[in-house]
């Protein structure tokens, strides 16, 4: 797994929460399901917590994402 593998993996993630939940239950959602990808990939392993916002501003610039203005404070939202 590497950065720009985390805008896909978050996408399909969100999916498989409803298309909407809380930066928290997304990440811990993330490392039930990837931890040992996370695990694996090097330097990730360390920065995954800040990548996985990197990634939500790239879902957000492909409108895939509703952007902050559109929903609550910490909750991310498929469109």
């Amino acid at each position: 797994m590497v950065r720009t593998d985390l805008s896909d993996i978050l996408y399909d993630d969100l999916k498989k929460l409803g298309g909407c939940a809380n930066i928290v239950d997304v990440c811990k959602y993330m490392w039930k399901h990837h931890e040992k990808e996370l695990r694996d990939s090097g330097n990730l392993f360390y920065t995954w917590q800040y990548d996985i916002r990197w990634a939500a501003t790239e879902l957000r610039k492909t409108k895939k994402m509703k952007d902050t203005k559109d929903s609550p404070r910490g909750i991310w939202e498929l469109k």
